[in-house]
């Protein structure tokens, strides 16, 4: 065998989506040869998914011939060759519009490849004595025997070329009964997980994801995330994702005894539990903010503005992003002046529209309507177009307004005299009221998610929609 020294560290595609052909470095003179079969700065910089492999194994081969395989596991794999040769065959068997799809390379000890879980992997060795090795991102375990998916390395339309036929080569007896791709169960995407799956964002994630059977919703009486017991009874390899809807948004009665306890249970210790879990997991953790983490003392907020939050609901949700910032796969979703489905400030004013009530509404906080049907598109965006983990202001766009205007907009969509609203300060408002302290300008900056290719509806638009 003669192996090609001093390659450059390359990476090729391959039709199978995820699955990448690398060439490694591999230094000889006369005595043998050298080779970093795995070097994470180098490979994470060329591409590589941080798999964060937890097990090498090696398959020792005596003859040539020898054929291993079809297997899809149910983790990543990193796969080269110590010594000797391999011909290499991988098939698609994860749901989805690749399914089915092949690709096979002849392997020496030059070379590396990435499968991704759900990916089928087989070889036949080509030489004797050839010793087969991959690293592993999970460990392997007898549990983990029913989530494998199999294919027969004869199946016809796969149709793998095999070097050497497989009536002259060396099988196993479980490898000849496999079945062939018609009765194969193709391997299901690991799932996305949604808590407090019923409420405002939980109804609007729902219909986002109507249909799509990777996506599990839990409101609080399938999943609480204030019961430690909770956490170790979900099986987390099953998941790549968590959005955490839940939240305490109680925002006066926080200022409570009662209220300040629930609030950081739900907004801080249930998200550090997720973080935990996140990190332990290697899943990727969307958290909803809020623009209270600011103490509205800047014209807009952007993204990298210091937290400052005034109150004690704030105070949770701040606390939340500093747990969640530090999850290394991470979406902070900031957002402000929720609405949808449930009691909102616009179905109180349409309610007193209707009923003739001339209402006195704050007139000196500044901001946008933020209706959750974009929230959770564009969480969607950003799950979907792999866009840089952190932090995104997320509202609705269009022209800063005041709760009054708002009110007078509501008034007017729904038929009653806009100057029925009447303008207040906050201070006036709230005078005489037990009332927490509350951010004067909450205009979220849109830079960052419009740069990532999502745009927000104006709210406006969407005010008029909710309405009609």
């Amino acid at each position: 065998m003669t192996i090609e020294f001093s390659k450059k560290l390359t990476a090729h595609a391959t039709p199978i989506p995820g699955v990448v052909l690398y060439d490694l470095p591999v230094h000889g003179d006369n005595r043998g040869w050298f080779k970093e079969n795995w070097q994470r700065e180098k490979m994470v910089a060329l591409g590589l998914p941080d798999f964060r492999p937890v097990q090498n194994n090696i398959s020792f081969n005596e003859k040539a011939g020898t054929t291993r395989g079809i297997h899809a596991e149910p983790w990543d794999k990193f796969i080269s060759v110590a010594t000797g040769k391999i011909f290499g065959a991988w098939v698609d068997l994860r749901e989805g519009a690749s399914f089915g799809a092949v690709f096979t390379a002849e392997l020496d000890p030059s070379q590396a490849i990435f499968i991704p879980r759900g990916v089928g992997n087989a070889f036949q060795t080509l030489e004797d004595n050839t010793a087969y090795t991959y690293l592993v991102n999970d460990h392997w375990s007898a549990d983990a025997q029913g989530q494998y998916t199999f294919l027969n390395l004869a199946d016809e339309t796969a149709a793998v070329a095999w070097p050497i036929p497989l009536e002259q080569a060396e099988l196993s007896d479980k490898d000849r009964a496999h079945p062939r791709l018609g009765d194969v169960v193709p391997m299901p995407a690991k799932k996305i997980l949604v808590l407090g799956a019923d409420g405002q964002l939980g109804k609007a994630l729902r219909e986002q994801y109507d249909g799509d059977t990777s996506v599990e919703f839990a409101a609080r009486g399938d999943f609480d995330l204030t019961n430690v017991d909770a956490y170790s009874q979900k099986n987390w390899k099953n998941y790549s994702t968590v959005i955490n809807a839940a939240a305490y948004t109680a925002v006066d009665q926080a200022e409570t005894a009662e209220g300040r306890a629930a609030a950081w249970a739900i907004n801080v210790t249930a998200v550090a539990q997720l973080a935990r879990v996140a990190v332990e997991h290697d899943l990727t953790l969307v958290h909803i903010s809020s623009d209270y983490v600011f103490d509205g003392e800047q014209d807009i907020h952007d993204e990298s503005e210091p937290l400052s939050p005034l109150g004690v609901y704030g105070q949770s949700k701040a606390a939340g992003d500093a747990v969640v910032s530090v999850v290394p796969k991470h979406y902070i979703v900031r957002t402000s002046w929720v609405i949808g489905e449930g009691n909102n400030f616009v179905r109180t004013m349409a309610s007193l529209a209707a009923r003739g009530i001339k209402p006195s509404v704050v007139n000196d906080q500044t901001g946008r309507l933020t209706f959750t049907q974009d929230i959770a598109a564009g969480i969607n965006h950003l799950l979907d177009s792999a866009a840089p983990y952190g932090t995104y202001n997320l509202s609705n766009d269009g022209e800063p307004q005041t709760w009054a205007d708002i009110a007078a907009d509501v008034y007017e969509l729904t038929g009653a005299e806009r100057d029925a609203v009447t303008g207040v300060s906050t201070a006036e408002y709230f005078n005489g009221k037990s009332a927490a302290p509350r951010p004067l300008n909450s205009l979220l900056d849109l830079s960052r998610l419009k740069a990532s290719g999502f745009h927000p509806q104006p709210a406006e638009k969407r005010l008029r929609e909710y309405l009609s």
